[in-house]
């Protein structure tokens, strides 16, 4: 497992070196002087010089790559241009906040698609199969955007259970936090536990048809032991890899939703900085968040692992 590990890590360094020098150039190709968004329309060219001077902006753009790469390696990611902020301390500010609406979203879809998966594969053809099929598509199909419109008009303003919007620290009040965070973690974990369903679903069907499980059978194993202890474990694979891109996603930033229940996280953060122009922040927003789908990604790699021996091996 250490050796897998090792492995998996050593072979993110180059792509993680390849995003930093896309991230880079994104940021650089954007129109906009931030000089001049610093200072204003009205601001002299020499008051620009000067600030362009200051902020390394008239060096060689290789120059400027490697200087910010060796700022990345110290957990620098530069001053805000907008409220002169930096902007690893605004990450570490709204990243958590995302974390936890994330972590609780996919609990809500892993406790929908487990079952859900599960129920409907064994019942292929079923009526239980048909109605969950439904529920999948149906899932996968509406917008998340309105899904949460949808869940603010019921609970919000119609029975008047749960508020629309609003954020309160964990660590301030946890009733009032999770409450709060219950219908934008619904919204998102629909969606997710629709996919995982459908993944899940064909998975373990075609899983059931192998001759190893029809042995099991024959052999006298209880169906629930053989589709537990046999069949599920290899149909978690390509489970893991959908879980493992969409956890991925989330903590990049559920910017739609953070918007509509006013989350103060970090998708909104990537909003604010986009309407703003704030270079700095839109660069270290967007690196954070590839760091995040690769580290998701070299979780999933250790839980293959985990769950199938012979991954280890290769």
């Amino acid at each position: 497992m250490l050796s897998l590990a090792l492995r998996r890590l050593l072979s993110t360094v180059p792509t993680l070196l390849i995003v930093t020098l896309l991230v880079f150039a994104m940021v650089k190709l954007l129109p906009g002087d931030p000089a001049r968004l610093i200072l204003g329309q009205e601001a002299t060219p020499q008051a620009l010089a000067e600030l362009r001077e200051s902020l390394g902006l008239n060096r060689p753009l290789p120059t400027q790559y490697f200087s910010w790469l060796g700022d990345l390696l110290h957990f620098n990611l530069g001053v805000s241009l907008t409220d002169h902020s930096s902007v690893s301390a605004l990450i570490l500010q709204k990243l958590p906040v995302t974390m936890e609406l994330a972590v609780f979203a996919m609990l809500i879809s892993l406790t929908i698609a487990l079952p859900a998966g599960i129920f409907s594969a064994l019942r292929r053809g079923s009526w239980v199969d048909q109605f969950l099929t439904l529920f999948a598509l149906s899932g996968i199909s509406l917008p998340n955007f309105f899904l949460g419109i949808l869940l603010i008009y019921l609970f919000s303003i119609k029975l008047a259970w749960i508020p629309a919007s609003g954020y309160t620290s964990l660590l301030e009040n946890p009733g009032r936090n999770l409450l709060l965070l219950v219908l934008p973690a619904i919204t998102l974990g629909v969606n997710a536990a629709a996919v995982l369903t459908r993944y899940l679903r064909a998975s373990l069907s075609e899983t059931l048809t192998q001759d190893y499980v029809r042995t099991a059978h024959a052999k006298g194993i209880s169906g629930a032991r053989v589709t537990t202890k046999h069949a599920l474990r290899n149909a978690l694979i390509p489970f893991l890899t959908v879980f493992g891109l969409q956890l991925g996603g989330l903590l990049g930033g559920t910017v739609i939703t953070e918007q509509i229940f006013s989350i103060p996280g970090f998708g909104r953060l990537m909003v604010d900085a986009v309407f703003t122009r704030d270079l700095p922040v839109i660069q270290g927003v967007v690196l954070v968040s590839a760091v995040a789908v690769f580290v998701v990604s070299f979780l999933v790699d250790l839980s293959y692992a985990a769950v199938d021996p012979r991954v280890r091996y290769h």
